[in-house]
């Protein structure tokens, strides 16, 4: 198979319809982005496995102390809640 120009493989055609040539244009930016997706994937695949464990693991601790503080904080706000309703209950008897 030769490896052909996209440029002359894409070039405006008096075939191709506006619709055509856009869609073609699409398919040429998709293998552009699939061809760097391949690169990143390659990259990682490549990367130390030790190193992506320890990357996850800061971000493992990381989310479990925003899911902590989130707790506390609708926990507060129950309770805020809570002891507002329960003052207005005491003022209205």
């Amino acid at each position: 198979m030769d490896a052909q120009d996209p440029a002359s493989i894409l070039s405006p055609s008096e075939d191709l319809t506006p619709l055509e040539q856009d869609v073609l244009e699409e398919y040429e930016r998709l293998a552009e982005n699939m061809k760097k997706l391949a690169s990143l994937l390659d990259t990682v695949s490549n990367s130390p496995t030790a190193e992506i464990l320890d990357g996850l693991r800061q971000l493992e601790r990381k989310t479990s102390l925003v899911f902590t503080l989130l707790k506390a904080s609708v926990y507060s706000i129950v309770l805020q809640q809570e002891i507002y309703a329960g003052g207005e209950e005491g003022e209205g008897s």
